[in-house]
């Protein structure tokens, strides 16, 4: 899985589509030269119809026509193709349990069909691949190979006889297998609209993020004053162990709160990030050593905030030694927010997160006070902005 395009032989969809005319027709042509620049945008055309995209690991893929049908693996990834309006197009996503939908429920006009993702929600299966017919996977095929037993091989084989892959697992970056090159939330975002030829929402939508991210550290507090904040993941409502989360980890499921510049509680200590390797826990009397000011929790995003409190948080205040830690004390344990979160997501997790480390500022996390604007991410989904 180099830099090397990606063109090979059509795929059984281009003979649906094309016929025998597909096979000398040129559309794959031209985009050799599109290798090794990693930085830019790295669309280029060939034809009328013909483009690449590159994207690690994959390298240059050539499409030939606009993808329609699209899969994901996890709900960042969907997240996006939702943002790019690309919604009915879904075919099934590789772990439904964790793509988060609710949250569109507060954008005007914008929905997406609960009934394809119950029906698709574990594709990991080359036969799944086959059965959908999709005409992009937006899949990191190396995440395929370390957690599914797939070979190279059975990568290979789906890309040239379904269709390609383009994606890079990018919640964290703690595993050992990721050898290559990581992209930020909104560098993954514009490879994703290259793909769908979504510049302009692209464009619009990093605008907006811009400009809300902007607003919301002009109101900070001072460094010094931000809280020490212990980011774990415990799926039960009444936890015993806690499996630790860096902060400093680039990842995107962190984005929110390295923009609010919070303090990770873990710094100093010799406590490993989770990882496919990692999977160590600490009890209350290890937490207890740290006592962080707040304790994220994640696991619990089919909750509300105030179930969130009516169950773990008064668990962890009865406990014996969970009510001595100064967050428990405080009531300053949330939800913890979404591994894998995509544009849209990010800014309803922002939003949260303002609310709950800096409630003064930005009112409580149980309340209803809006910090973005609904409506115009809402437009940009439907098209209905300025290009």
């Amino acid at each position: 899985m180099g830099d090397e395009t990606i063109r090979g032989k059509p795929t059984r969809r281009d003979f649906v589509t094309y016929g025998s005319t597909a096979v000398g027709s040129g559309l794959l042509a031209g985009c050799s030269e599109l290798v090794g620049q990693e930085g830019a945008a790295e669309t280029e055309t060939a034809g009328d119809e013909s483009y690449s995209v590159s994207m690690e690991p994959m390298g240059s893929v050539a499409f030939d026509q606009v993808p329609e049908r699209w899969a994901a693996y996890d709900g960042g990834y969907a997240d996006m193709a939702v943002a790019l309006g690309q919604a009915d197009g879904l075919t099934g996503v590789g772990g439904a349990d964790r793509y988060y939908t609710y949250v569109y429920d507060e954008l005007p006009d914008v929905t997406i069909d609960r009934d394809v993702i119950e029906q698709y929600p574990e594709v990991r299966t080359k036969e799944e691949f086959y059965e959908l017919e999709s005409d992009v996977h937006l899949y990191d095929p190396q995440m395929l190979v370390n957690w599914f037993d797939w070979s190279e091989g059975d990568v290979d084989e789906i890309a040239t006889n379904v269709a390609p892959f383009v994606g890079n697992l990018i919640f964290r970056r703690s595993d050992n297998w990721h050898d290559y090159r990581y992209y930020t939330l909104y560098e993954a975002f514009e490879k994703v609209a290259e793909v769908f030829q979504q510049q302009d929402r692209y464009e619009a939508f990093s605008e907006l993020h811009t400009e809300f991210i902007t607003s919301i550290q002009e109101r900070l507090p001072p460094s010094d004053d931000r809280p020490e904040v212990f980011l774990t993941f415990e799926g039960t409502d009444e936890p015993e162990t806690f499996s630790p989360y860096r902060l400093g980890d680039a990842g995107t499921s962190k984005k929110q709160w390295r923009d609010l510049g919070v303090h990770d509680a873990l710094s100093g200590t010799d406590i490993d990030n989770l990882s496919t390797t990692n999977r160590g826990e600490l009890d209350y009397e290890n937490l207890l050593e740290i006592d962080p000011d707040v304790i994220l929790v994640r696991g619990h995003e089919r909750q509300s905030a105030t179930a969130f409190r009516d169950t773990v948080l008064d668990y962890m205040q009865s406990h014996p030694v969970g009510s001595e830690l100064t967050a428990v004390q405080n009531g300053r344990v949330y939800r913890g927010g979404y591994l894998n979160q995509g544009p849209i997501h990010n800014l309803f997790l922002t939003e949260r997160a303002a609310k709950q480390l800096f409630p003064e500022e930005f009112g409580d996390v149980t309340g209803d006070e809006q910090l973005f604007d609904r409506q115009a991410v809402a437009d940009i989904i439907t098209g209905e902005f300025e290009r």
